[in-house]
């Protein structure tokens, strides 16, 4: 059904762009007769172009996972209050871009900094191509400023990592050994009443096991984000296998691009944008695209990038 809709809503928008077009050729025919409807022709020609643009980027999401919801998981590096600080910036960064883009958002997991920010947090983003626009995000975000924490005013860099992976549904089969998952419960946090204070609902699940290239690998996914340990948990199983689901995707994509001799890399781990706040510089070190409007895009104007990388990477798969 959701690739049906997918479907539909595509053939709509073109359906759209089509109306758009008429309607800019009858303004050209009144044009040419000598009314006066030049601002009305360019508001639609700004609009058909603004549309196609879109209809574009929606077009390069052809992988089989792109059409997918997405789970999207901060982790802030080492720094203390900085980095963390840094952490809940960038969960707020995508969550204005996740909603202004019409997706929903809800939070699977939440921990709160020592001082500011989060020690890790999960969210869900739910709607059409999710995850096929926000895996242009996966990697080690890196923050360069001057720290309102320090009290002698110094520059700090600071890391946080985001992780981007598709939510799994019965169309994927992962099968995993329970003897691999360690089940750990705890008390859930932030707003719920007194109940949350008094039951452990929270659900943490630890799966240590091996990969298909044969690494030993570590997940963890935790849910506190229903009111019942077991619905947490059937959660947290989900979570689960998503994460390994896109770790066992990465090991794919590493060994066909080594197959295909191509020189491009998407490894989760690896830098992949600079934010310079004094300089007033945001810049993508993968596709190189940049700019100056930082508060823009801490706002969650993050479009320019995300097209830019798929961009790349349709080109790649291209060549």
């Amino acid at each position: 059904m959701k690739e049906l809709d997918n479907e539909k809503s595509l053939i709509e928008a073109w359906d759209k762009l089509n109306e758009l077009r008429e309607s800019i050729n009858v303004f050209l025919e009144f044009l040419e007769m000598g009314e006066d409807v030049e601002s009305e022709l360019k508001e639609e020609y700004t609009k058909l172009l603004k549309g196609l643009e879109s209809l574009e980027l929606r077009n390069m999401l052809k992988g089989t996972d792109d059409h997918r919801d997405a789970v999207v998981t901060f982790n802030p590096g080492a720094g203390g209050t900085e980095s963390q600080d840094w952490g809940e910036m960038l969960y707020r960064m995508y969550t204005r871009w996740a909603e202004r883009s019409g997706f929903k958002v809800s939070v699977i997991d939440y921990q709160d900094g020592d001082v500011a920010g989060l020690k890790s947090a999960t969210i869900e983003v739910q709607g059409t191509n999710a995850y096929g626009f926000l895996k242009a995000e996966s990697g080690v975000h890196r923050l360069v400023r001057v720290s309102p924490f320090d009290s002698n005013a110094r520059r700090h860099t600071s890391f946080c990592s985001v992780f981007v992976s598709p939510l799994i549904d019965d169309t994927i089969e992962l099968n995993l050994n329970d003897s691999d998952i360690e089940l750990q419960r705890f008390h859930s946090s932030g707003a719920g009443g007194q109940n949350v204070n008094k039951v452990e609902t929270g659900v943490r699940l630890i799966w240590t096991g091996t990969l298909s290239d044969g690494s030993e690998e570590k997940v963890v996914a935790e849910c506190q984000q229903e009111r019942s340990q077991l619905q947490n948990r059937e959660k947290a199983m989900v979570l689960l296998k998503s994460r390994i689901y896109e770790l066992e995707k990465e090991i794919q994509e590493a060994e066909k691009a080594k197959l295909e001799g191509s020189k491009g890399k998407n490894e989760w781990g690896s830098q992949i944008r600079s934010y310079v706040f004094d300089d007033q510089r945001v810049k993508d070190h993968r596709t190189n695209h940049e700019t100056s409007n930082v508060s823009a895009v801490m706002d969650g104007d993050l479009d320019d990038f995300i097209k830019a990388y798929l961009l790349m990477i349709s080109t790649e798969q291209q060549e």
